[in-house]
């Protein structure tokens, strides 16, 4: 059960913290019953995940035996046989669509269903082709923030869809460049489909990913929408600049190479971390209206 647990890769269920993305943009958050929906979406995306995990580690068990660093995984290691990792995840890839139909709603069903065909493409196949790779990735992401707000039946903003899909490639493709710089020169070490990218293009994705996130999130921010503020202050546009310092800070790493897990940098940067936490309160004042 534990080479199981380490398998579905518990460290990256972080991510699908973005299912309270819609919900706390719209102030719906702390409506009743509200966070018992978002637990049980958030529990039902982890699923998906979790599936997709153990059939991609069954289907590469042969190649990550002979990976210095993926022969360690539980089922490249001869912990966990490669038909029980098939049959876990196959399990967890169709009940939790049937779960989602029967506790949440039809279009939470059909996104769930609609992320494990697509991240099962990727482990096929996608990951081979360039560019589609960064996208189906960063349209993983994407589906996170959006299956909070289907759930709650809340509609999507076009700025919201903007910043948070070009945020995401942003993270996405300075994670690739990352890699990129860190394993230039080592070959098995990495991904295959790297030595396709070269450090430049990929540069050019993350700070057009950048530059665009920053454009959608002050259009959103500087637009009133014909109802002007009657806050103390004008919280929406003051967290613009927490907003692009963020952008900025994450950027260093980004630009040095060390963005390979995105999760480590926001959890271990004190800086960013404290950045965060200005965006959030200015965000969540903007929203109240205070």
């Amino acid at each position: 059960m534990g080479a199981l647990l380490t398998t579905a890769r518990p460290k990256q269920w972080v991510k699908n913290v973005l299912v309270v993305a819609a919900p706390a943009a719209a102030g719906q958050l702390l409506a009743p019953g509200a966070l018992t929906r978002i637990a049980l979406v958030f529990a039902l995306f982890t699923a998906c995940a979790a599936a997709v995990y153990l059939i991609n580690d069954a289907r590469d068990a042969e190649a990550d035996r002979a990976h210095p660093t993926k022969c360690h995984r539980p089922v490249a290691a001869g912990q966990v046989p490669v038909p029980l990792a098939y049959a876990v995840g196959g399990a967890l890839a169709v009940l939790a669509p049937i779960a989602a139909a029967w506790l949440t709603t039809p279009a939470v069903a059909a996104l769930l269903t609609a992320y494990i065909g697509m991240q099962l493409a990727y482990c096929i196949s996608l990951k081979h082709v360039l560019v589609v790779d960064l996208v189906v990735v960063t349209t993983g992401f994407l589906m996170r923030a959006v299956v909070g707000g289907l759930a709650l039946g809340i509609p999507l903003s076009r700025w919201f869809l903007i910043t948070t899909g070009f945020g995401a490639l942003f993270m996405v493709s300075a994670k690739r460049y990352s890699e990129a710089v860190q394993m230039a020169g080592k070959e098995g070490a990495t991904r295959a489909l790297l030595s396709e990218y070269t450090t430049g293009y990929l540069r050019f994705v993350w700070q057009l990913a950048a530059g665009v996130a920053v454009l959608g999130y002050c259009l959103w921010a500087l637009e009133e929408g014909g109802v002007p503020h009657t806050s103390v202050l004008p919280w929406r546009q003051l967290s613009m600049v927490a907003f692009i310092v963020a952008i900025l800070r994450y950027a260093v790493f980004a630009d040095r190479g060390t963005a390979g897990e995105p999760e480590d940098v926001v959890l271990r940067d004190r800086a960013l971390a404290l950045i965060a936490l200005a965006w959030l309160a200015m965000y969540a004042l903007a929203v109240a209206n205070w």
